[in-house]
Protein backbone atom coordinates (compact mmCIF):
# COMPACT_ATOMS: atom_id res chain seq x y z
CA UNK A 1 0.00 0.00 0.00
CA UNK A 2 1.28 3.46 -0.95
CA UNK A 3 1.41 5.69 2.12
CA UNK A 4 3.63 8.60 1.04
CA UNK A 5 1.13 11.12 -0.36
CA UNK A 6 3.96 13.67 -0.61
CA UNK A 7 5.85 11.45 -3.07
CA UNK A 8 6.29 13.37 -6.37
CA UNK A 9 5.01 10.34 -8.32
CA UNK A 10 2.17 9.54 -5.92
CA UNK A 11 -0.60 9.45 -8.57
CA UNK A 12 1.52 7.36 -10.91
CA UNK A 13 2.34 4.95 -8.09
CA UNK A 14 -1.36 4.55 -7.30
CA UNK A 15 -2.04 3.57 -10.91
CA UNK A 16 0.82 1.08 -10.89
CA UNK A 17 -0.50 -0.43 -7.65
CA UNK A 18 -3.95 -0.89 -9.23
CA UNK A 19 -2.38 -2.69 -12.18
CA UNK A 20 -0.23 -4.89 -9.96
CA UNK A 21 -3.28 -5.81 -7.90
CA UNK A 22 -5.13 -6.51 -11.12
CA UNK A 23 -2.28 -8.75 -12.22
CA UNK A 24 -2.34 -10.67 -8.95
CA UNK A 25 -6.12 -11.08 -9.32
CA UNK A 26 -5.75 -12.48 -12.83
CA UNK A 27 -7.39 -9.50 -14.55
CA UNK A 28 -4.28 -7.86 -15.99
CA UNK A 29 -1.75 -9.90 -17.96
CA UNK A 30 2.02 -9.40 -17.72
CA UNK A 31 2.08 -7.83 -21.17
CA UNK A 32 -0.46 -5.28 -19.93
CA UNK A 33 2.05 -4.01 -17.38
CA UNK A 34 4.54 -3.37 -20.18
CA UNK A 35 1.88 -1.63 -22.27
CA UNK A 36 1.07 0.70 -19.38
CA UNK A 37 4.72 1.68 -19.01
CA UNK A 38 4.87 2.56 -22.71
CA UNK A 39 1.76 4.70 -22.37
CA UNK A 40 3.08 6.42 -19.26
CA UNK A 41 6.16 7.51 -21.22
CA UNK A 42 3.91 9.27 -23.75
CA UNK A 43 1.88 10.78 -20.92
CA UNK A 44 4.94 12.80 -19.92
CA UNK A 45 4.83 14.45 -23.36
CA UNK A 46 1.36 15.90 -22.77
CA UNK A 47 2.22 17.01 -19.25
CA UNK A 48 0.36 14.17 -17.48
CA UNK A 49 -2.89 16.12 -17.81
CA UNK A 50 -5.88 16.32 -20.10
CA UNK A 51 -5.01 18.96 -22.68
CA UNK A 52 -7.67 21.08 -24.38
CA UNK A 53 -7.35 19.21 -27.68
CA UNK A 54 -7.96 15.90 -25.93
CA UNK A 55 -11.00 17.37 -24.21
CA UNK A 56 -12.38 18.42 -27.59
CA UNK A 57 -12.09 14.83 -28.83
CA UNK A 58 -13.61 13.57 -25.58
CA UNK A 59 -16.68 15.75 -25.99
CA UNK A 60 -17.18 14.60 -29.58
CA UNK A 61 -16.70 10.99 -28.51
CA UNK A 62 -19.43 11.23 -25.87
CA UNK A 63 -21.81 12.94 -28.26
CA UNK A 64 -21.12 10.22 -30.85
CA UNK A 65 -21.81 7.46 -28.32
CA UNK A 66 -25.01 9.21 -27.28
CA UNK A 67 -26.20 9.47 -30.89
CA UNK A 68 -25.38 5.86 -31.73
CA UNK A 69 -28.08 3.28 -32.33
CA UNK A 70 -26.01 0.40 -30.95
CA UNK A 71 -22.94 1.68 -29.05
CA UNK A 72 -20.54 -0.79 -27.46
CA UNK A 73 -17.62 -0.26 -25.08
CA UNK A 74 -14.83 -2.79 -25.51
CA UNK A 75 -13.02 -3.57 -22.25
CA UNK A 76 -9.62 -5.15 -21.71
CA UNK A 77 -7.80 -6.08 -18.51
CA UNK A 78 -6.01 -2.78 -17.93
CA UNK A 79 -9.21 -0.76 -18.38
CA UNK A 80 -11.13 -3.06 -16.04
CA UNK A 81 -8.42 -2.76 -13.39
CA UNK A 82 -7.96 1.01 -13.63
CA UNK A 83 -11.44 2.50 -14.16
CA UNK A 84 -14.13 -0.14 -13.50
CA UNK A 85 -16.61 2.21 -11.80
CA UNK A 86 -16.20 4.89 -14.45
CA UNK A 87 -16.51 2.49 -17.39
CA UNK A 88 -19.76 1.10 -15.94
CA UNK A 89 -21.01 4.65 -15.31
CA UNK A 90 -20.24 5.61 -18.92
CA UNK A 91 -21.98 2.49 -20.18
CA UNK A 92 -25.13 3.33 -18.25
CA UNK A 93 -25.08 7.02 -19.17
CA UNK A 94 -24.80 6.36 -22.92
CA UNK A 95 -26.80 3.09 -23.08
CA UNK A 96 -23.70 1.38 -24.41
CA UNK A 97 -23.17 -2.36 -23.99
CA UNK A 98 -19.99 -3.62 -22.34
CA UNK A 99 -18.01 -6.37 -24.06
CA UNK A 100 -14.75 -7.87 -22.80
CA UNK A 101 -12.24 -8.37 -25.61
CA UNK A 102 -8.72 -9.65 -24.95
CA UNK A 103 -5.56 -10.24 -26.96
CA UNK A 104 -4.26 -12.65 -24.30
CA UNK A 105 -7.56 -14.45 -23.88
CA UNK A 106 -8.24 -17.37 -21.57
CA UNK A 107 -11.63 -18.46 -20.31
CA UNK A 108 -10.47 -17.99 -16.71
CA UNK A 109 -9.36 -14.42 -17.37
CA UNK A 110 -12.58 -13.63 -19.25
CA UNK A 111 -14.61 -14.85 -16.27
CA UNK A 112 -12.56 -12.81 -13.80
CA UNK A 113 -12.90 -9.57 -15.76
CA UNK A 114 -16.63 -10.06 -16.31
CA UNK A 115 -17.13 -10.80 -12.60
CA UNK A 116 -15.00 -7.78 -11.70
CA UNK A 117 -17.14 -5.45 -13.84
CA UNK A 118 -20.31 -6.88 -12.34
CA UNK A 119 -18.92 -6.30 -8.86
CA UNK A 120 -18.62 -2.65 -9.89
CA UNK A 121 -22.22 -2.40 -11.00
CA UNK A 122 -22.41 -3.78 -14.53
CA UNK A 123 -25.71 -5.57 -15.10
CA UNK A 124 -24.65 -7.44 -18.21
CA UNK A 125 -21.26 -7.96 -19.84
CA UNK A 126 -20.78 -9.60 -23.24
CA UNK A 127 -17.72 -11.36 -24.60
CA UNK A 128 -17.73 -14.75 -22.92
CA UNK A 129 -19.69 -16.51 -25.63
CA UNK A 130 -18.00 -14.97 -28.66
CA UNK A 131 -19.94 -16.15 -31.70
CA UNK A 132 -18.56 -13.90 -34.45
CA UNK A 133 -15.16 -12.81 -35.75
CA UNK A 134 -13.64 -9.63 -37.14
CA UNK A 135 -12.58 -10.32 -40.75
CA UNK A 136 -8.85 -10.52 -41.54
CA UNK A 137 -7.73 -10.74 -37.90
CA UNK A 138 -6.13 -14.02 -36.82
CA UNK A 139 -5.50 -13.43 -33.10
CA UNK A 140 -7.88 -13.73 -30.15
CA UNK A 141 -9.12 -10.14 -30.36
CA UNK A 142 -10.97 -11.12 -33.54
CA UNK A 143 -13.53 -12.87 -31.35
CA UNK A 144 -16.66 -10.82 -30.66
CA UNK A 145 -20.31 -11.11 -29.81
CA UNK A 146 -22.94 -10.88 -32.56
CA UNK A 147 -25.08 -8.69 -30.32
CA UNK A 148 -22.11 -6.59 -29.22
CA UNK A 149 -19.14 -5.33 -31.22
CA UNK A 150 -20.21 -7.18 -34.36
CA UNK A 151 -23.54 -5.35 -34.42
CA UNK A 152 -22.26 -2.00 -33.15
CA UNK A 153 -22.32 1.18 -35.18
CA UNK A 154 -20.03 2.94 -32.67
CA UNK A 155 -17.30 1.20 -30.66
CA UNK A 156 -15.23 2.75 -27.87
CA UNK A 157 -11.97 0.90 -27.56
CA UNK A 158 -9.68 2.15 -24.77
CA UNK A 159 -6.09 0.92 -25.05
CA UNK A 160 -6.46 -0.45 -28.55
CA UNK A 161 -4.43 -2.62 -30.96
CA UNK A 162 -3.92 -0.99 -34.34
CA UNK A 163 -4.89 -3.90 -36.54
CA UNK A 164 -8.25 -4.37 -34.84
CA UNK A 165 -8.97 -0.66 -35.01
CA UNK A 166 -8.33 -0.67 -38.75
CA UNK A 167 -10.46 -3.79 -39.22
CA UNK A 168 -13.39 -2.31 -37.27
CA UNK A 169 -13.22 0.88 -39.32
CA UNK A 170 -13.17 -1.23 -42.49
CA UNK A 171 -16.37 -2.90 -41.24
CA UNK A 172 -18.01 0.53 -41.39
CA UNK A 173 -17.96 1.27 -37.68
CA UNK A 174 -17.18 4.58 -36.01
CA UNK A 175 -14.25 3.73 -33.73
CA UNK A 176 -13.34 5.85 -30.72
CA UNK A 177 -9.97 5.13 -29.13
CA UNK A 178 -7.96 6.34 -26.14
CA UNK A 179 -4.27 6.38 -27.08
CA UNK A 180 -1.48 8.53 -25.66
CA UNK A 181 0.63 8.08 -28.79
CA UNK A 182 -0.80 10.31 -31.56
CA UNK A 183 1.50 8.64 -34.11
CA UNK A 184 0.36 5.08 -33.45
CA UNK A 185 -1.51 3.07 -36.05
CA UNK A 186 -4.48 3.00 -33.69
CA UNK A 187 -4.58 6.78 -33.27
CA UNK A 188 -4.20 7.38 -36.99
CA UNK A 189 -6.79 4.79 -38.07
CA UNK A 190 -9.53 5.70 -35.57
CA UNK A 191 -12.53 7.87 -36.29
CA UNK A 192 -12.07 9.77 -33.02
CA UNK A 193 -8.80 9.64 -31.05
CA UNK A 194 -8.59 10.83 -27.45
CA UNK A 195 -4.90 11.46 -26.75
CA UNK A 196 -5.10 11.07 -23.01
CA UNK A 197 -4.49 8.63 -20.19
CA UNK A 198 -7.39 6.23 -19.76
CA UNK A 199 -7.52 7.09 -16.04
CA UNK A 200 -8.48 10.65 -17.02
CA UNK A 201 -10.29 10.02 -20.30
CA UNK A 202 -12.93 7.58 -19.03
CA UNK A 203 -13.89 9.67 -15.97
CA UNK A 204 -14.07 12.73 -18.23
CA UNK A 205 -16.34 10.83 -20.61
CA UNK A 206 -18.58 9.67 -17.78
CA UNK A 207 -18.94 13.22 -16.47
CA UNK A 208 -19.67 14.63 -19.92
CA UNK A 209 -22.21 11.88 -20.57
CA UNK A 210 -24.14 13.07 -17.51
CA UNK A 211 -23.92 16.68 -18.69
CA UNK A 212 -25.14 15.85 -22.20
CA UNK A 213 -27.79 13.36 -21.12
CA UNK A 214 -30.66 15.79 -21.65
CA UNK A 215 -29.22 17.54 -24.69
CA UNK A 216 -31.38 17.44 -27.82
CA UNK A 217 -30.19 15.44 -30.80
CA UNK A 218 -29.51 18.64 -32.72
CA UNK A 219 -27.05 19.79 -30.05
CA UNK A 220 -25.19 16.47 -30.11
CA UNK A 221 -25.02 16.61 -33.89
CA UNK A 222 -23.69 20.18 -33.69
CA UNK A 223 -20.88 19.03 -31.38
CA UNK A 224 -19.84 16.35 -33.88
CA UNK A 225 -20.37 18.30 -37.09
CA UNK A 226 -17.05 20.06 -37.56
CA UNK A 227 -14.75 17.53 -35.91
CA UNK A 228 -11.65 16.54 -37.90
CA UNK A 229 -9.59 13.79 -36.22
CA UNK A 230 -6.57 14.24 -38.51
CA UNK A 231 -6.35 17.94 -37.71
CA UNK A 232 -6.59 17.29 -33.97
CA UNK A 233 -3.77 14.74 -34.16
CA UNK A 234 -1.62 17.11 -36.23
CA UNK A 235 -2.07 19.85 -33.62
CA UNK A 236 -1.18 17.49 -30.78
CA UNK A 237 1.94 16.29 -32.61
CA UNK A 238 3.03 19.91 -33.16
CA UNK A 239 2.43 20.62 -29.48
CA UNK A 240 4.63 17.69 -28.45
CA UNK A 241 7.38 18.79 -30.84
CA UNK A 242 7.50 22.17 -29.12
CA UNK A 243 8.39 20.66 -25.74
Amino acid sequence: MIRSRDHPRYESLKIREKLVNGFKAGIVCAEGLIAHGRGEAFDYLVGEKTIELAMESTRVAVATLSLAEHPVISVNGNTAALVPDEIVHLSNATNALLEVNLFHRTEERMDKIIDHLKMHGAANVLGKDANARIPNISHERAKMDKEGIYKADVVLVPLEDGDRCEALVNMGKTVIVVDLNPLSRTAQAASITIVDNVIRAIPNMARLADELAKSPKTELERICASYDNKKILEKIIRRIKMI
